[in-house]
Protein backbone atom coordinates (compact mmCIF):
# COMPACT_ATOMS: atom_id res chain seq x y z
CA UNK A 1 0.00 0.00 0.00
CA UNK A 2 1.13 3.65 -0.90
CA UNK A 3 2.81 5.71 1.96
CA UNK A 4 2.72 2.27 4.22
CA UNK A 5 6.18 1.92 6.39
CA UNK A 6 7.53 -1.38 7.18
CA UNK A 7 8.25 -2.28 10.72
CA UNK A 8 11.79 -1.65 11.37
CA UNK A 9 13.35 -4.64 13.17
CA UNK A 10 14.47 -4.79 16.53
CA UNK A 11 16.56 -7.51 18.11
CA UNK A 12 15.99 -7.39 22.01
CA UNK A 13 17.99 -9.27 24.22
CA UNK A 14 17.23 -10.86 27.08
CA UNK A 15 17.25 -8.03 29.48
CA UNK A 16 14.78 -5.88 27.47
CA UNK A 17 12.16 -8.73 27.99
CA UNK A 18 12.57 -9.03 31.61
CA UNK A 19 12.28 -5.06 31.91
CA UNK A 20 8.70 -5.16 30.59
CA UNK A 21 8.25 -6.69 34.51
CA UNK A 22 11.02 -4.49 36.69
CA UNK A 23 10.20 -1.67 38.72
CA UNK A 24 12.65 0.74 36.52
CA UNK A 25 12.49 -0.20 33.51
CA UNK A 26 8.76 -1.24 33.02
CA UNK A 27 7.47 2.17 31.80
CA UNK A 28 9.72 2.99 29.15
CA UNK A 29 9.91 -1.49 27.70
CA UNK A 30 5.71 -1.59 27.97
CA UNK A 31 6.07 1.81 25.83
CA UNK A 32 8.35 -0.01 23.04
CA UNK A 33 5.99 -2.94 23.16
CA UNK A 34 2.53 -0.98 22.39
CA UNK A 35 4.42 1.04 19.94
CA UNK A 36 5.41 -2.75 18.25
CA UNK A 37 1.84 -3.47 18.28
CA UNK A 38 0.93 -0.20 16.77
CA UNK A 39 2.85 -1.16 13.86
CA UNK A 40 6.41 0.25 14.55
CA UNK A 41 8.68 -2.03 15.04
CA UNK A 42 8.82 -6.27 14.90
CA UNK A 43 10.97 -7.67 17.38
CA UNK A 44 13.39 -10.61 16.79
CA UNK A 45 15.60 -12.39 18.99
CA UNK A 46 17.23 -15.51 19.24
CA UNK A 47 17.91 -18.54 20.93
CA UNK A 48 20.77 -17.58 22.93
CA UNK A 49 17.61 -15.47 24.45
CA UNK A 50 15.62 -18.41 25.06
CA UNK A 51 18.44 -20.33 26.87
CA UNK A 52 18.70 -17.35 28.92
CA UNK A 53 15.31 -17.27 29.90
CA UNK A 54 14.93 -20.93 30.62
CA UNK A 55 15.22 -20.01 34.44
CA UNK A 56 13.22 -16.65 34.81
CA UNK A 57 9.80 -16.33 36.39
CA UNK A 58 7.23 -17.65 34.34
CA UNK A 59 5.45 -14.20 33.84
CA UNK A 60 8.99 -13.32 31.71
CA UNK A 61 8.86 -16.78 30.28
CA UNK A 62 5.18 -16.44 29.54
CA UNK A 63 5.92 -12.72 27.79
CA UNK A 64 8.66 -14.58 25.87
CA UNK A 65 6.45 -17.04 24.53
CA UNK A 66 3.69 -15.05 23.36
CA UNK A 67 5.60 -12.73 21.81
CA UNK A 68 8.04 -14.99 19.84
CA UNK A 69 7.88 -17.84 17.79
CA UNK A 70 10.21 -19.77 15.18
CA UNK A 71 9.84 -16.69 12.77
CA UNK A 72 11.42 -14.26 15.22
CA UNK A 73 14.16 -16.52 16.78
CA UNK A 74 17.02 -15.71 15.10
CA UNK A 75 19.59 -19.31 14.67
CA UNK A 76 23.09 -19.21 16.56
CA UNK A 77 24.53 -20.41 13.22
CA UNK A 78 28.54 -21.07 12.52
CA UNK A 79 29.04 -17.32 11.11
CA UNK A 80 27.70 -16.33 14.12
CA UNK A 81 29.73 -17.99 16.15
CA UNK A 82 33.15 -17.29 14.66
CA UNK A 83 31.94 -13.40 15.04
CA UNK A 84 31.24 -13.34 19.07
CA UNK A 85 34.87 -15.99 19.43
CA UNK A 86 36.11 -12.88 17.67
CA UNK A 87 34.88 -10.19 19.88
CA UNK A 88 35.89 -11.79 22.66
CA UNK A 89 39.24 -12.58 20.89
CA UNK A 90 40.18 -9.23 20.37
CA UNK A 91 38.67 -8.41 24.35
CA UNK A 92 35.50 -6.45 23.57
CA UNK A 93 34.31 -8.29 26.32
CA UNK A 94 35.68 -10.74 28.64
CA UNK A 95 35.22 -14.15 27.90
CA UNK A 96 31.77 -14.22 31.06
CA UNK A 97 29.86 -12.36 28.99
CA UNK A 98 29.95 -14.66 26.04
CA UNK A 99 26.17 -14.36 26.07
CA UNK A 100 26.51 -10.82 25.48
CA UNK A 101 28.52 -11.45 22.50
CA UNK A 102 26.59 -13.95 21.05
CA UNK A 103 23.63 -11.34 20.92
CA UNK A 104 25.62 -8.64 18.75
CA UNK A 105 26.69 -11.55 16.71
CA UNK A 106 23.70 -12.44 15.67
CA UNK A 107 22.39 -9.28 15.64
CA UNK A 108 25.15 -8.39 13.00
CA UNK A 109 25.02 -11.63 11.03
CA UNK A 110 21.30 -11.61 10.22
CA UNK A 111 21.50 -7.43 9.50
CA UNK A 112 19.17 -6.18 11.73
CA UNK A 113 20.33 -2.57 12.50
CA UNK A 114 19.17 -2.39 15.84
CA UNK A 115 20.16 -4.11 19.06
CA UNK A 116 17.62 -2.99 22.23
CA UNK A 117 18.91 -3.91 25.44
CA UNK A 118 19.10 -2.19 29.35
CA UNK A 119 23.08 -3.82 29.84
CA UNK A 120 24.66 -0.40 29.89
CA UNK A 121 27.57 -2.48 31.04
CA UNK A 122 28.57 -4.47 28.06
CA UNK A 123 26.27 -3.32 25.44
CA UNK A 124 24.59 0.32 25.52
CA UNK A 125 28.00 1.41 26.28
CA UNK A 126 29.69 3.51 23.98
CA UNK A 127 33.44 2.07 24.29
CA UNK A 128 32.32 -1.56 23.53
CA UNK A 129 30.16 -0.51 20.70
CA UNK A 130 32.79 1.23 19.06
CA UNK A 131 34.75 -1.89 19.61
CA UNK A 132 31.97 -4.03 17.91
CA UNK A 133 31.67 -2.11 15.23
CA UNK A 134 35.54 -2.37 14.37
CA UNK A 135 35.69 -5.80 14.77
CA UNK A 136 32.22 -5.86 12.72
CA UNK A 137 33.88 -3.56 9.58
CA UNK A 138 36.94 -5.84 9.87
CA UNK A 139 35.17 -8.86 9.18
CA UNK A 140 32.95 -7.11 6.24
CA UNK A 141 29.62 -6.50 8.18
CA UNK A 142 27.77 -3.52 8.68
CA UNK A 143 27.71 -1.35 12.17
CA UNK A 144 24.91 -2.38 14.29
CA UNK A 145 23.22 0.06 16.93
CA UNK A 146 23.17 -0.87 20.29
CA UNK A 147 20.47 1.49 22.01
CA UNK A 148 18.12 1.11 25.19
CA UNK A 149 14.42 1.30 24.48
CA UNK A 150 14.19 5.39 25.30
CA UNK A 151 16.76 5.79 22.08
CA UNK A 152 14.17 3.42 20.57
CA UNK A 153 10.86 5.10 21.74
CA UNK A 154 11.99 8.74 21.55
CA UNK A 155 13.07 8.39 18.23
CA UNK A 156 11.70 11.74 17.48
CA UNK A 157 13.98 13.34 20.17
CA UNK A 158 16.89 10.82 18.65
CA UNK A 159 16.67 10.85 15.10
CA UNK A 160 20.76 10.23 14.13
CA UNK A 161 20.23 6.93 16.12
CA UNK A 162 17.79 5.49 14.10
Amino acid sequence: MWGMQTPIRLYLDTSVIGGYFDDEWCAPTQELWRQMKAGCFCFVTSQVTMNELANAPAHVRDLFDKNFTQENLLPFNDEAEQLADAFLRHGILPPKYTDDARHVAICTVARIAHLVSWNFRHLVNPERRKGFNAINRLQGYPDVSIVNPWEIIYVDQYPEKI
